[in-house]
């Protein structure tokens, strides 16, 4: 499959690069249209009471709820002024009627609520008309037009405009940062500048899929405004993790003599199926999240799935066609050493530590683990908030002086919806002859706040409730709301606590139904909507999981090792999530303002984005590990094998990965500097302790376990195998000159007839010109390769003792290495 692949991206290779340029050009104009299209809030489960009261809330009782807060301030003159009025009327008055349904202000309501303690400031509450990003953007200018006083603007509309703006600038600063230092650091791996901008070119391609798969997702569902830098970094991201694999892969084929087109089918012979079955992991745990109902969720679950489907078929079409046509020319421009193609060293001696103490390592990495864990046994679930925004920002400044200069959660009261059971008036009336006319519908009792007054009674007394008001009354739907007011931070415990409380109450005689909304009744609904649903998704996720592992290495141990591995990890990334945003440790160095919780969709989207990128790394040990299983049948030969020849090629990708998101990790909103924060932990601990130590203990102690699979399961093993192909022959190299031969004196005869005994080494003959550690080179006496004196004319080879000859090898990139030749 993957071979096919190869000759027919080879050989289209002109073809594909031409639909490629064009379809960019034609859809960059799309992408752009994304920015303004996006939603805020996406965090509330529909079918939840809290929802159907905000439903409620527009459509039961007079218009929609406001979406402009315009704050007013004077330093010396109080509200009751008449100045103050008429200053705050005479800039209401000249707003144009197309843009505005409804407004309310002091003097309109004379609600005392709407007066600051000391009486020096006031608020108006506005509800557009129309498209309202259309009709803030019309009266935006004209809202802060008031003469004598300091003007503020928020409220739901201004902060999402803002949320848009921050976005923006999030992302241009993200890859301003990103792309030059992803740029350095891969010239430093490939040495060639020409090698390090492909991968840059394919994270282009997968950032412009992200913003046009956004907005085509615009057209079919609201899309969260969050969404754009989690699937745009992780669209970045990917798209170099995956080029690097492929990269690396052909770079190692040139070098082994083979031509473009061999080393492009051997490149997806190889490297190619692990991308692929990475990218469809990464996808497919992105994919669980569209289990939850949260659009917040949904949108990034869709959006982030097909990004990373976009940056693998990047890597696996358009970056091959690119090396087909550069073929042997990737190495040019070279600036630096290739340190990519360095092995050993390093990761060898990792390796063979790690074989020889694998106890010792598996107890110590999971101790390190669990302690890193520790600190996620105290979270506290929150919910989104103006506290997202940077501290400067204009919409959050005002909603905080709302809740510290005025009555307290004035504009977040507790609603209590009440449907009062109603009677008819008289005798129901008959329906008429059939076809004479309409039905008659009976008159039934009116509801008034009287009906609702023997629960407000019984809400005033509990603790900490301050008032309770009629809010509004629906006769069409036989509903009284009631306002609860309190004094408690509405993301509290408290909070939370007094809302089970109300819902726990007894209805009275007189009620059909009570339902109980607002901000603290939305965050517990969405806490019991997350939990209900998160074992689906541990189900769904995991099951693929392991289908696809199964598929890919024939065995039912890895499978559900490779899950607790993944386990551990992402224990470890919550535990620091907490440590560092819920108990506020890292507030000062990252910018933010610690609320004391963790916002619970942000979790789950970290568990989901976590997951796949841990079976990433997984997957990439894991298929050479099996390739030198297969090869050898040593299972600790394999392992050790496996993480020396992908440890540095891990490690450089997790370095990657970890530079594209540290840059977003700067962004201005909270709740994506918890997301880059918790990935980059994630990353770090499963590319260091998991995967370098972690990994290779465990499958150390298992031993040949690792490969277990019942007989009756290997026909049908047999079947969905895709199996890493043994890579074709290099094609032979061009005749090398007669090799020289040392001069050797004969073996004794007593030697050479005894044939019990081992044959005897010939006598060592110093090398003039070579030197090791400072003295002459013996040839047969020394054990480590020597370097040759350069000869122009026979570079050759060397025989350096008797049958077996065992000669060094000059390799084409300057280093030496043994070898062994028939006599």
């Amino acid at each position: 499959m993957f071979e096919s692949a190869g000759h027919f991206v080879y050989r289209g290779r002109w073809t594909l690069l031409a639909l490629t340029l064009a379809l960019t050009v034609l859809v960059v104009p799309l992408g752009l249209e994304l920015f303004g299209r996006m939603a805020d809030g996406g965090f509330e489960d529909p079918r939840a009471d809290s929802t159907t009261s905000a439903r409620w809330n527009d459509d039961w009782y007079g218009g929609h709820a406001p979406n402009v807060v315009v704050l007013y301030r004077h330093p010396t003159v109080k509200v009751r002024d008449p100045r103050y009025k008429r200053a705050v009327h005479d800039s209401l008055r000249a707003l144009p009627g197309r843009h505005v349904r409804a407004m309310v202000t002091y003097w309109t309501s004379r609600s005392k609520k709407m007066v600051s303690e000391d009486g020096h400031a006031t608020y108006a509450v506005i509800t557009l008309k129309g498209d309202e990003q259309r009709a803030y953007a019309a009266v935006a200018a004209r809202l802060r037009d008031v003469d004598n006083l300091r003007v503020s603007v928020g409220g739901a509309v201004p902060l999402l405009k803002e949320l848009n703006d921050q976005t923006a600038a999030d992302l241009a600063r993200a890859e301003a940062i990103s792309m030059p230092v992803l740029l350095v650091l891969l010239v430093v791996v490939f040495g060639s500048l020409v090698a390090a901008g492909l991968p840059l070119v394919v994270g282009l391609l997968a950032v412009l899929g992200a913003l046009v798969l956004l907005r085509l997702l615009t057209e079919v569902t609201e899309v969260s405004v969050f969404s754009l830098n989690v699937v745009t970094m992780l669209g970045l991201g990917l798209a170099v993790d995956y080029s690097l694999f492929v990269l690396k892969a052909f770079r190692e084929a040139v070098a082994d003599g083979a031509s473009t087109e061999q080393a492009v089918v051997r490149t997806m012979a190889t490297a190619g199926r692990t991308v692929a079955f990475s990218g469809l992991t990464v996808a497919t745990a992105l994919l669980g999240l569209l289990v939850f109902p949260q659009m917040f969720l949904r949108s990034i679950g869709l959006g982030a799935a097909a990004v990373v489907l976009v940056a693998m078929a990047a890597a696996l079409v358009v970056l091959p066609a690119l090396l087909g046509v550069l073929g042997p020319r990737v190495n040019a421009l070279r600036l630096t050493p290739d340190l990519g193609r360095r092995e050993g060293g390093l990761w060898h001696a990792v390796a063979s530590s790690v074989m020889r103490r694998p106890v010792v390592y598996l107890v110590a990495v999971s101790v390190v683990l669990v302690a890193l864990a520790l600190p996620f046994l105290h979270v506290r679930f929150g919910n989104v908030d103006h506290r997202v925004l940077p501290a400067g920002s204009e919409g959050r400044r005002v909603a905080e002086t709302l809740d510290r200069d005025f009555a307290r959660n004035a504009m977040a009261p507790i609603d209590v919806h009440v449907l009062v059971e109603r009677t008819f008036t008289g005798e129901p009336a008959l329906p008429g002859p059939l076809g004479q006319g309409h039905t008659p519908i009976s008159a039934v009792t009116p509801v008034s706040p009287v009906d609702a007054r023997p629960l407000a009674a019984r809400l005033k007394r509990l603790p900490h409730v301050t008032a309770v008001e009629v809010a509004g009354m629906s006769q069409a739907n036989g509903a009284v709301r009631l306002a609860v007011r309190h004094d408690l931070d509405p993301m509290s415990e408290e909070a939370r606590a007094l809302v089970r409380t109300i819902r726990a109450l007894s209805p009275e005689p007189n009620t059909r139904r009570v339902v109980v909304g607002g901000a603290t009744a939305a965050q517990l609904d969405l806490q019991d909507s997350l939990l209900a649903r998160l074992p689906w998704m541990a189900l769904v996720v995991g099951s693929v999981t392991m289908v696809l592992l199964f598929a890919a290495f024939g065995s039912l141990v890895l499978p559900v090792k490779a899950l607790l591995m993944n386990v551990l990890s992402i224990g470890a990334s919550f535990g620091v999530i907490v440590w560092a945003f819920q108990d506020g440790n890292l507030a000062s160095a990252l910018g933010f303002t610690a609320t004391g919780s963790i916002e619970a969709t942000v979790t789950v989207l970290i568990l989901a984005v976590v997951f796949g990128l841990s079976m990433d790394y997984e997957l990439f040990l894991l298929s050479r590990v099996r390739a030198e299983w297969l090869r050898t049948g040593d299972n600790t030969a394999a392992v050790a094998a496996g993480l020396q020849q992908t440890g540095g090629v891990i490690t450089s990708a997790a370095l990657l990965l970890l530079v594209v998101i540290g840059a977003f990790s700067t962004a201005g909103i909270t709740i994506v500097k918890l997301l880059g924060v918790g990935m980059f932990v994630a990353i770090v601990v499963d590319a260091t302790l998991v995967r370098a130590l972690l990994v290779p203990a465990s499958m150390r102690l298992l031993g040949g376990a690792n490969w277990w699979l019942p007989r009756s399961w290997r026909r049908f093993h047999r079947r969905v195998e895709l199996r890493e192909p043994t890579p074709p022959p290099a094609p032979p190299k061009p005749a090398r000159p007669p090799m020289r031969r040392p001069a050797r004196p004969p073996a004794p005869p007593a030697i050479e007839s005894a044939p019990a005994s081992r044959p005897a080494r010939p006598p060592t003959v110093p090398s003039a010109g070579v030197t090791v550690n400072g003295r002459p080179a013996v040839f047969g006496a020394d054990t480590d390769p020597v370097p040759l004196p350069a000869e122009p004319d026979r570079p050759g080879w060397v025989r350096i003792r008797a049958s077996p000859a065992r000669v060094v090898r000059a390799d084409p990139h300057g280093g030496w290495t043994w070898a062994e030749v028939d006599e």
